[in-house]
């Protein structure tokens, strides 16, 4: 196995993995009585599990990097869901986050989906976007021009540069 593949297993598993599955699993069970899980959010939970694999692994083909900051892509990545929006990745896991609040009926998690958003769009606004600035100039200038940060439509046929 390569060694970008094996640190964009430990990213997933460091990032994603904890904030998307383990903190939540660890909410809806640290109570007193024992959580009942309701197949209602499966669809919203399953749904953010294959856009956050689709996203990982576009991070990994196209970026040639991981969507961790120690080992970040080295392509801008603007394809698949990425053609819809600028932070797929933080889309995906809040689904996920607001699956797990469906399933298990639970405030707390919906609180903590609540509290995950906000922190993701302070990070891109503070962190992320002038990194991808600073790091693909043009190119991002360019792409964050036609993509939306969050969800939506494309507006024109991206061009990459080779």
């Amino acid at each position: 196995m390569s060694t970008l593949l094996w640190r964009a297993v430990i990213a997933f598993l460091a990032l994603p993995g904890i904030v998307a599955f383990v903190v939540p699993l660890w909410l809806a069970t640290s109570g007193d009585s024992r959580p009942v899980f309701s197949p209602a959010g499966l669809p919203v939970l399953i749904a953010g599990i294959v856009l956050l694999l689709w996203c990982v692994r576009d991070f990994y083909i196209a970026g040639r990097g991981t969507l961790a900051p120690w080992s970040p892509p080295k392509h801008l990545v603007i394809v698949g869901l990425y053609r819809f929006s600028r932070n797929p990745m933080y889309v995906a896991v809040i689904l996920i986050l607001l699956g797990w609040a469906i399933s298990f009926h639970s405030l707390s998690l919906a609180v903590y989906s609540l509290a995950v958003a906000i922190l993701f769009h302070l990070r891109v606004l503070l962190y992320e976007e002038p990194w991808l600035e600073r790091q693909f100039s043009d190119d991002w200038v360019r792409y964050r021009t036609h993509v939306p940060r969050w969800i939506g439509l494309r507006l024109q046929r991206m061009r990459t540069s080779a």
